[in-house]
């Protein structure tokens, strides 16, 4: 519901259909590098993401727990960068801006689901370093193929239950005549903006379950890795140190770098009103590390190099036997 202002002051309900997605502002000529760069951001990651699901699928050396929760990793990237891309690069190159109340909520539905499932899908990533670093002789029956699909199931199963909190919460406002937000997708604090009544309780939601779901999993992922940082430091082969860290630093990069955009968005006081701040750094979570996830795994596990290399060596020996 939207509300009317009427010419003595008093409000009244009305329907809101549409709601208009500002964007990043400007004239035609930034809305075609906008269009430009989006593009390019979003063609890498299809392409990367889809390449990392291939790759470990097809490959047998690579069908281990690791990178079973890699390829649903990239799946989630994938998928998360599908819901924000292609109707922020429309909005770039049309004058209208429209966006349906239905599609506004459902973009932001899949967006709250898919965020909060890539942060819990990380912390279960950091424990199965810990158990296969840590627990090696357990790590088999420990991380068997159903508990894998079983955490994985959890990781969805929490980001759909704050999806469907955060979107009911937050759609159920009145918003006020104004329809523009000043975003290039829906969101909970652009939305905030444009509600009548008091936000007090979604602004709580918002600070108390973001900062919960990101403190808690990235104490799961502190405490994993510090156990994992003292079986490394005990360990007596240089090679055997080198693959860890090497696999742990993908890892971790790929946490920094999620995490902490998330964290500047959503779970610090504030972070509601900061709109200029929050568009820069939704590119990040949205499209920037979703493009270089697949690049931070590929180029630093010499495994997935391997498993590209001949993925790409029986593909040339097919192409020859078939001339």
């Amino acid at each position: 519901m939207a509300t009317a202002v009427h010419r003595n002051g008093s409000l009244s309900a009305v329907s809101l259909r549409v709601f208009v997605l500002v964007g990043f502002g400007g004239g035609a000529e930034t809305q075609a590098l906008l269009f430009a760069v989006f593009l390019a951001l979003y063609v890498v990651t299809v392409l990367g993401n889809i390449t990392m699901i291939v790759v470990i699928t097809l490959d047998a050396r690579l069908h281990s727990p690791m990178y079973f929760f890699l390829k649903n990793l990239s799946c989630v990237d994938l998928c998360l960068s599908s819901v924000i891309a292609p109707k922020a690069m429309t909005i770039f190159l049309s004058s209208s801006k429209v966006i349906s109340f239905e599609g506004c909520a459902t973009q932001f539905f899949f967006f709250s689901l898919l965020a909060t499932t890539e942060t819990f899908l990380l912390a279960v990533m950091a424990y199965d370093r810990f158990m296969a670093i840590c627990s090696p002789l357990r790590y088999p029956v420990t991380m068997c193929p159903m508990t894998c699909a079983r955490l994985v199931l959890g990781t969805y199963c929490v980001g759909c239950l704050n999806s469907i909190v955060q979107t009911s919460l937050t759609f159920q406002l009145p918003f006020c005549s104004s329809n523009r937000i000043d975003y290039f997708y829906c969101d909970v604090p652009p939305l905030l903006q444009l509600a009548c009544g008091s936000t007090a309780l979604n602004e709580l939601l918002l600070f108390g379950l973001c900062g919960f779901i990101i403190v808690s999993t990235t104490l799961a992922v502190l405490v994993s890795y510090g156990y994992i940082t003292v079986t490394i430091l005990r360990m007596h082969s240089g090679s055997g140190r080198h693959k860890v860290f090497s696999t742990c630093g993908s890892h971790l990069t790929a946490v920094s770098l999620f995490y902490g955009t998330l964290f500047v968005m959503y779970a610090q006081p504030g972070a509601v009103t900061s709109m200029a701040q929050g568009k820069v750094v939704s590119i990040f979570y949205t499209l920037v590390i979703p493009m270089f996830n697949p690049l931070i795994y590929s180029l630093r596990n010499k495994d997935v190099k391997d498993a590209l290399w001949r993925l790409g060596h029986r593909h040339n020996l097919v192409k020859k036997g078939g001339q």
